[in-house]
């Protein structure tokens, strides 16, 4: 999704433009999102929102209307502007949420369009780390017996990486490896790479839209141990990197113990990835997982045994793995493709197909398989196409 973003500069020559004396007095929300009017007022917090509209209301000839009339001539002028505020609604909920037009002819435009500049609507986000205390104060304010809770795992805490650094550090130690070695390890790690802070919220993201079961990114950051395992082999990776190969293998061990994940500090993963369950979870140490990528409990990225050297599984972008899959040998899982659960794979799986089956077997045969036209990690779909593969039927 893009926005269009104007310069501040056009405030005084478009009057029908938002600006800070504007503020709309209303935002509908739908009853079943009460997360976005948090977000939307976080949103404003931030003040993102005053260089941002959607157009510029204009008559025939092409000049800004200075007064417009209101849709009802009874109602004040700054209660009308509750029906210009820009459409701030996530794409995917664009059909729950009350979105009202800025003009009442979204096909014209001023000849300001020409300095207007197109973003991604990714580096306008709300802030996640202001997200994610908002989430703690609401949920301590449902439980208030977890309060020293929240406090000391968010709250207490003035960005992301402490308290990532603090709550892997409780999770991770033990009576000879106290919490206070471990933190100095993971903030000196995240404070020098902040790409690890980066692909840490995309994580946090992909967890929260393709997860269900997941309620908020609080909920996440505190619980979930596919999301926790990840980040402490980021920290692992980045330490093996460098050539601290004995700290890096203690905190593999530790996760290993911990969180029933075994990823070996080796392996090479990008961002945007989910671990559902995660219990169970293998990765070999030279094993890449792609970005965006979706893997279920129980699943392994093995070598087969007798290789030495670059022996793991390469996965693309967007795959999509399903539960108690065994992905073995250097081989490579193309682009988009989606494994089906309780599948062996010995061989090499083309972009944007579907293997299933031990071992397994191309949905729509090897010469012509079945192409997906959607991304599988994203949309979490296990079984179009599979149920084609067999026509048993329960």
């Amino acid at each position: 999704m893009k926005i269009l973003v104007i310069t501040p500069s056009l405030y005084k020559s478009s009057p029908s433009l938002l600006t800070p004396n504007h503020i709309p007095p209303h935002f509908s929300i739908h009853k079943n999102f009460p997360s976005l009017s948090r977000s939307f007022s976080l949103f404003k917090q931030t003040k993102l929102y005053n260089p941002m509209a959607a157009c510029i209301d204009t008559s025939r000839t092409g000049t800004a209307q200075t007064n417009p009339l209101p849709r009802n001539p009874n109602r004040s002028q700054t209660d009308d502007n509750h029906y210009k505020f820009v459409n701030l609604c996530r794409p995917t909920y664009s059909d729950q949420v009350s979105c009202l037009p800025i003009c009442q002819s979204p096909n014209q435009f001023t000849q300001t369009r020409t300095v207007v500049d197109y973003i991604e609507k990714k580096e306008y986000e709300v802030d996640l780390w202001l997200e994610m205390q908002e989430e703690a104060r609401l949920d301590v304010d449902q439980e208030p017996i977890l309060s020293n809770y929240y406090f000391t795992s968010i709250l207490s805490h003035n960005s992301l990486e402490s308290a990532l650094a603090n709550h892997l550090s409780v999770k991770l130690s033990h009576s000879s490896l106290p919490s206070g070695t471990l933190v100095d390890i993971f903030k000196g790690v995240l404070a020098e790479d902040q790409e690890i802070i980066r692909a840490v919220e995309d994580d946090l993201r992909a967890v929260q839209e393709r997860d269900p079961a997941c309620i908020s990114y609080v909920h996440c950051f505190l619980h979930f141990k596919g999301f926790l395992a990840c980040q402490a082999h980021r920290v692992a990776h980045r330490l093996w990197s460098q050539g601290r190969k004995v700290l890096a293998l203690l905190i593999q061990n530790r996760v290993s113990e911990v969180f029933a994940v075994d990823i070996h500090p080796g392996a090479k993963i990008g961002r945007g990835l989910l671990l559902d369950h995660a219990t169970g979870v293998v990765v070999g140490e030279t094993a890449v997982i792609g970005n965006n990528v979706s893997i279920l409990h129980n699943v392994t990225l093995g070598g087969t045994g007798k290789a030495s050297g670059d022996r793991h599984p390469k996965i693309g972008d967007g795959v999509l793995i399903g539960a108690g899959t065994c992905i073995l040998g250097n081989i490579r899982v193309g682009d988009g493709a989606k494994i089906g659960a309780g599948s062996v794979v010995l061989k090499d799986v083309p972009p944007r197909t579907t293997a299933v089956g031990n071992p397994a077997r191309l949905i729509g045969g090897k010469e012509n398989p079945t192409k997906l036209d959607k991304i599988p990690s994203l949309t979490m779909d296990h079984t179009s196409h599979i149920t084609e593969w067999s026509d048993y039927v329960i």
